[in-house]
C-alpha cells in the first residue's frame, strides 16, 4: 500500500466532515469559544455540593506564582497548621524561599555527583541524557521535602521572603542550567585525572551556583530573633533560634515517620511493593524517595481517616486531567470531550501511565472529605495557586477524579495494615531515571 496521503484520501477525510452536523455545529462553537466550555458537563456542575461533612481549613490559601514549588508549599502547609495553633496565630506561613533556596544548593550537588557517578558512560547515555535534561528543575517529592527540613530547618516567611525571582524561577533556572550542564562538562574532564579532581572542580561550581542563588533569592539566615503578636493579642518573644531550632520547635507532625503511598497500577508494579527512581533525590545521604504501591480503596481509607483526625493531607496528582478553576472542581467526567469530538478516550490509568498520557505534575493538600453512610464522596482540597482560582484558592475533588488521576499521599506509617508496614522493610524495586513516578519533582 502507498503509505502517503493522498489527493482522494484526503478529499474523503474533507467530506466525511462536511457530511456530519454534528460535527459543523461542534466547529462552529469551538471556533469561537473554549473546547472546555463546549465541553463542559452541566450535570457535573450543577451536582457537585462544595460543603463537605469533615472541613478542617480556616486559613487562607498560599501562592507559589510562576514556579514549580507546589512539592515545597504542600508540604510547608501541612506543617503550618500545627505551627499556628502552637503559637496562637491565625495566619502564618514558613518561608518557602527559604526551602527552595537549600533545595536548589541540594540539588546541584546531587546532580554534580550523579555526574560523576555516570563518568564511565557516554553522553547520549539515556540515563546521562536524562540527568542533563532534568537539571534545575523546581519540581520534588514528599521525601525530598523532609530531607530539606531535617537538614536545613525552617524560617518565618519575615525572615527570608519571596523575591521576584522565587516567584518567577523561568530566568534563574535558565542561568542555573547553563552552569549545571558547562560544570557536567568540566566535572567529566578533570575526572580523567581521577575522583579528586572531579570533586574539586565540582566545588567550584557549586561555588557558583551558590552565588547565583543568592543574587537571586537572597542569602538565607543561619539565625533569627523570633516574637509574634497572637490572635489574642498577646506578646510572645522567643529569642535568638536557629532554623533546625525553630523546625525543631514549631514543627509538631512527627514527619520522619511518614511514608509515601502511591497507585500505580501498570502490571508492571506489584502492589504490596516499595519502589524508588534512579538519581531521584536532593540531599545526598538522606533516606532515599521510597513509594509502597497499594490499593487505591486503602490509599483513600488512610487518607479519610487522618482527616477525620483533624489532620490535613499531602498528595500528589496529574492536576491539569477533567479540571475547572472557574468552578473549582474536579471530576473524571468534567468534559464531555468524547461527544464534542465523536470519538471515545479508551486508555485505562495504567496504560495512560505507560503511554505517557499522565504522570504526577502537581502537589496539594486534602483538607476535608465528605463521607455519607460510609461512602466517600468529595475531597476539600488547598491548593497554592493563590486566592484568585478556584472557591477563594480551595477546590472540591469529587471522588471519581481520586480514582483516575491521584496518585500518592504521605501518611503515617503506623496506619498501614501490619503486613504493608512490614513490606516498608524490603529493598525496593528500582525504576529508571525517567520513569513518570518521577515526574512531580521535574
Amino acid at each position: 500500500m502507498d503509505r502517503t496521503l493522498t489527493a482522494s484520501d484526503l478529499e474523503l477525510l474533507r467530506k466525511d466532515f462536511s457530511a456530519n452536523p454534528v460535527y459543523r455545529l461542534a466547529q462552529n462553537a469551538v471556533t469561537r469559544v473554549t473546547v472546555d466550555d463546549v465541553a463542559i458537563s452541566r450535570d457535573v456542575v450543577n451536582n457537585t455540593d462544595h460543603s463537605l461533612s469533615v472541613l478542617l481549613d480556616d486559613w487562607k490559601v498560599t501562592d507559589q506564582q510562576r514556579s514549580g514549588r507546589c512539592w515545597l508549599f504542600a508540604g510547608l502547609n501541612l506543617l503550618r497548621v500545627g505551627a499556628m495553633k502552637k503559637m496562637g496565630l491565625k495566619e502564618f506561613e514558613f518561608s518557602q524561599n527559604y526551602a527552595m533556596f537549600w533545595d536548589k544548593v541540594e540539588r546541584a550537588n546531587y546532580f554534580l555527583e550523579a555526574i560523576i557517578d555516570t563518568v564511565d558512560r557516554d553522553v547520549d547515555d539515556r540515563t546521562v541524557a536524562h540527568l542533563l535534561e532534568a537539571v534545575a528543575d523546581d519540581g520534588g517529592q514528599w521525601n525530598m521535602f523532609i530531607a530539606i527540613v531535617d537538614k536545613h530547618g525552617l524560617v518565618p516567611k519575615a525572615f527570608m521572603p519571596e523575591t521576584q525571582s522565587s516567584g518567577d524561577t523561568g530566568r534563574m533556572n535558565a542561568a542555573l542550567r547553563t552552569l549545571l550542564r558547562q560544570g557536567a562538562k568540566s566535572v567529566r574532564e578533570a575526572a580523567a585525572q581521577g575522583i579528586e579532581a572531579a570533586r574539586s572542580q565540582k566545588a567550584d561550581v557549586l561555588g557558583v551556583v551558590y552565588r547565583v542563588l543568592c543574587i537571586h533569592l537572597g542569602t538565607p539566615p543561619d539565625q533569627f530573633e523570633w516574637q509574634w503578636t497572637d490572635k489574642d493579642r498577646e506578646f510572645h518573644r522567643d529569642g535568638v533560634l536557629t532554623p533546625r531550632e525553630f523546625a525543631a520547635k514549631y514543627v509538631d507532625l512527627p514527619v520522619d515517620e511518614y511514608v509515601c503511598l502511591v497507585h500505580d497500577p501498570r502490571p508492571s508494579s506489584p502492589a504490596g511493593r516499595t519502589f524508588t527512581v534512579e538519581y531521584l533525590g536532593n540531599v545526598l545521604g538522606a533516606p532515599p524517595v521510597t513509594y509502597l504501591n497499594v490499593d487505591m480503596r486503602l490509599m483513600k481509607d488512610i487518607a479519610a481517616r487522618t482527616l477525620q483526625g483533624g489532620e490535613p493531607v499531602w498528595f500528589g496528582c496529574d492536576v491539569g486531567k477533567m479540571m475547572s478553576n472557574e468552578y473549582g472542581l474536579w471530576d473524571a467526567n468534567l468534559y464531555d470531550l468524547p461527544s464534542v469530538y465523536g470519538t471515545e478516550f479508551t486508555l485505562d490509568k495504567a496504560d495512560r501511565l505507560i503511554y505517557h498520557e499522565t504522570q504526577m505534575t502537581h502537589a496539594m493538600l486534602f483538607t476535608g472529605v465528605d463521607i455519607l453512610d460510609g461512602a466517600i464522596r468529595r475531597w476539600r482540597v488547598e491548593n497554592s495557586w493563590g486566592a484568585n482560582k478556584g472557591k477563594d484558592g480551595f477546590y472540591t475533588m469529587n471522588d471519581s477524579w481520586f480514582d483516575e488521576y491521584v496518585f500518592e499521599i504521605a501518611a503515617r506509617a503506623n496506619a498501614l495494615p501490619e503486613d504493608l508496614r512490614g513490606a516498608l522493610d524490603a529493598q525496593p524495586i528500582v525504576l529508571p531515571a525517567w520513569d513518570p513516578m518521577g515526574a512531580l519533582a521535574r
